[in-house]
Order: C-alpha cells, then sequence, then structure tokens
C-alpha cells in the first residue's frame, strides 16, 4: 500500500476548511466590488445592503411597529386608567395651590367641596377627550413619522464593519461550526477516494 494515500484526506480536509471559511469570509468581503480574472468579486452583505434595508423597513412598518397596534395601546381604557391617578393628583394641586397663587381672589370662595366637584368634571371630561386625543396623535405620528424610511436609510448608512463585528459576535460558534463541518466531509470524501484507490488497484 501507497502510504502516501494516507495524506489525500488530510489534504482534503484542509480544502474543505479553506473552502468553507472563504464562503464566510466573503459574506462581508471585498467590501467594494473588485475584478478577478475578468468575474467580478463583492461580498454578500455589501452587495445586498441597500436591498436588505428596504426589506427590513417594509417588515419592521408594517409587522414590528403597526401604527394601528400604537394607536390601540395608548388609547386602551387600561392603559389610560393607570395615568388617570397622576392626572387627578395634577388636577387637585392647580385648584388647592396654583389656582390660589394666580387668582387669590377667586381661590377665597373656593372651599374643598367646590375643588372636589370640580375635579370630578374635569376626570370625567378627561376620560372622554383623552382616548380622542391619543387617536389624533398617533394619526399625526403615522404621518410626521415615516418609519420605512427611517429604518432604510439608518440600514443603508450602517458600517460593514460594524455590521460584520455584530455577527461575528452573535454567531462565532456557528461560523466556527461549519469551518469545522467543511474539515471533516473533506475528509470523509478523502477517505472514501483512498479506499476506491485502494479497492481497485
Amino acid at each position: 500500500m501507497n502510504y502516501w494515500l494516507l495524506i489525500i484526506p488530510v489534504i482534503s480536509a484542509f480544502i474543505g476548511w479553506v473552502t468553507n471559511w472563504v464562503a464566510i469570509k466573503m459574506l462581508f468581503h471585498p467590501r467594494e466590488p473588485k475584478k478577478f480574472l475578468g468575474i467580478t468579486f463583492h461580498g454578500i452583505f455589501p452587495k445586498r445592503q441597500q436591498q436588505f434595508a428596504e426589506k427590513l423597513g417594509k417588515l419592521v412598518s408594517a409587522e414590528f411597529l403597526s401604527f394601528s397596534d400604537i394607536e390601540q395601546k395608548i388609547s386602551s381604557p387600561e392603559n389610560l386608567k393607570k395615568i388617570m391617578p397622576m392626572i387627578e393628583t395634577h388636577i387637585d394641586d392647580f385648584l388647592r395651590h396654583k389656582l390660589s397663587n394666580e387668582m387669590p381672589i377667586l381661590s377665597m370662595f373656593i372651599g374643598d367641596k367646590t375643588i372636589n366637584s370640580l375635579k370630578e368634571v374635569f376626570m370625567k371630561e378627561l376620560e372622554i377627550l383623552f382616548p380622542q386625543v391619543m387617536k389624533q396623535y398617533a394619526a399625526n405620528l403615522k404621518t410626521e413619522l415615516d418609519l420605512e424610511h427611517i429604518v432604510i436609510q439608518k440600514v443603508s448608512n450602517f458600517s460593514s464593519d460594524k455590521l460584520e463585528e455584530i455577527l461575528y459576535q452573535i454567531m462565532s460558534k456557528e461560523f466556527r461550526f461549519v469551518e469545522i463541518l467543511g474539515a471533516v466531509i473533506g475528509f470523509i470524501i478523502g477517505v472514501v477516494q483512498v479506499a476506491i484507490t485502494v479497492l481497485t488497484s
């Protein structure tokens, strides 16, 4: 048996590892298009960054941050009830202290009973008014705040170096696994080649 054949699985493993390592690097490099032997090479993420930004912008504006969901949340009775005690405290403070500072004569004719009655009337009106105000606010926000455009602009201007750094932080184990898998598959292919060579010689 030719013992040089034993090197084939090692070489195949190395080729498999290098191939996958290069494939991972080509996700981010080269940053700019480069021609080699008439073929243009360009990293997948840098090449598709604008397209990725547009898809992400549509996804965020349609699914993740729906203005209808925002409107529903900020105008829901449950959420409004949570802020009513704070508003009631503010109105009470206004009627008892700030009003006397601004209109001392008027405050002389307003006692606890009148303050409580005014506060009750104000709170009832605010409970009716607040949902309408919040809905109008959400409608104005939707008109003025173009989420899709903001996301597209931010992602388009995102640094490729920063994107690579983030993805490596998140997926470093997965990238390493892909490299090792390439080596393992390469080694298996090398072993098969050696076996075929030995059996047919």
